[in-house]
């Protein structure tokens, strides 16, 4: 009895390992990729590679859920249209912010180095603080306001030491800092849409991607895309194709990932797990692109990092203290 426990205990440890494994993969080949095809295929057309990637993924979801009618017993997505009025009434809202993180995030992407640019998007839970204040009245704890200025003194040193070296971008700052705004403001209407889909996270990634991708049309004919790309050499060439393609794909499959992280351990884990990834996906990228960085500006990453997992604990020891009252006071 007792080996059959160990054995599926180690099975299970065998499978997180394997979940967050493949999560630190195609979240860094994501990042790597991305840049490749932002800013080093001198193709200047950002909002078209956005729009690439969210049509392949509702595209794949689109297949997912016609394959759950005909082969049920094989898979299990929940049908959905979303062109009906009060689908595009409900969601549309979200989906605007949904595509303004996804531009604001490739503009930074773009702009910045891959090595600072989880300091340039660090201030998600900065906004994320202030937001939570002033649409849903919820207050901050000191220890967490703590750990929200750590973060914002390892943001301006990163800054400060990037202006330093003479590599920093005002403009990919700019945009990681809308990208964080925008990330944060949809991971609080998001709960609000949740629950008029039945809390289908799927269902709403489908209906998030045909809408961006509708939206991402008006922007790439605003930023005069459509020439660049008539104009772009390797339009046609299956090197960027299979760049575009592995983009796209990485895109759907981190969305896998990461709900079966969350599934299978939780959301504190998927956070500290997001920040030591960071970690590694910095020093990768130093090494990549053989950039030499200050002690300084390694002390930034850090500060933001240990900020970063410390915020997530505090919230953690916080839910876990507001259960247990409210258990004891159940009892009662």
């Amino acid at each position: 009895m007792a080996a059959s426990r160990n054995e599926n205990l180690v099975s299970k440890y065998i499978q997180i390992f394997l979940i967050i494994a493949g999560y630190w993969i195609v979240s860094i080949v994501t990042v790597f990729v991305n840049k490749r095809l932002l800013s080093e295929t001198n193709l200047n057309a950002p909002m078209s590679v956005a729009l690439f990637q969210t049509f392949i993924t509702a595209l794949i979801c689109f297949v997912l859920i016609q394959l759950s009618a005909v082969f049920p017993q094989y898979f299990k997505f929940t049908p959905g249209n979303p062109f009906q009025a009060h689908v595009v009434k409900d969601v549309l809202p979200v989906s605007v912010l949904f595509t303004a993180m996804i531009a604001t995030n490739n503009l930074c992407l773009k702009y910045v180095s891959v090595a600072f640019y989880y300091v340039g998007r660090s201030l998600t839970t900065i906004f994320n603080v202030i937001f939570s204040y002033l649409i849903l009245s919820e207050k901050t704890s000191c220890p967490s306001l703590l750990c929200c200025f750590m973060i914002i003194f390892g943001f301006y040193l990163g800054v400060d030491q990037e202006n330093l070296a003479g590599s920093l971008s005002v403009n990919g700052t700019i945009f990681g800092v809308t990208s964080s705004l925008s990330l944060s403001l949809y991971s609080i209407f998001i709960k609000r849409v949740l629950a008029t889909i039945n809390q289908d996270v799927w269902l709403l990634t489908y209906y998030n991607n045909i809408y961006s991708t509708i939206l991402f049309i008006p922007l790439m004919l605003l930023n005069g895309e459509v020439v660049t790309l008539w104009e772009y050499s390797d339009l046609f060439a299956p090197k960027f194709w299979l760049l575009m393609s592995v983009g796209a794909l990485c895109g759907f499959t981190i969305g896998i990932f990461t709900s079966l992280q969350i599934k299978y351990t939780s959301a504190l884990t998927h956070n500290i797990s997001g920040t030591a990834k960071a970690c590694v996906q910095t020093i990768l990228a130093t090494y990549w692109y053989q950039e030499m960085k200050s002690f300084l500006w390694w002390t930034s990453n850090a500060i933001v990092l240990i900020g970063s997992a410390g915020y997530a604990r505090v919230k953690q020891l916080e839910m876990e203290k507001k259960y247990k009252s409210a258990n004891a006071y159940q009892k009662v």
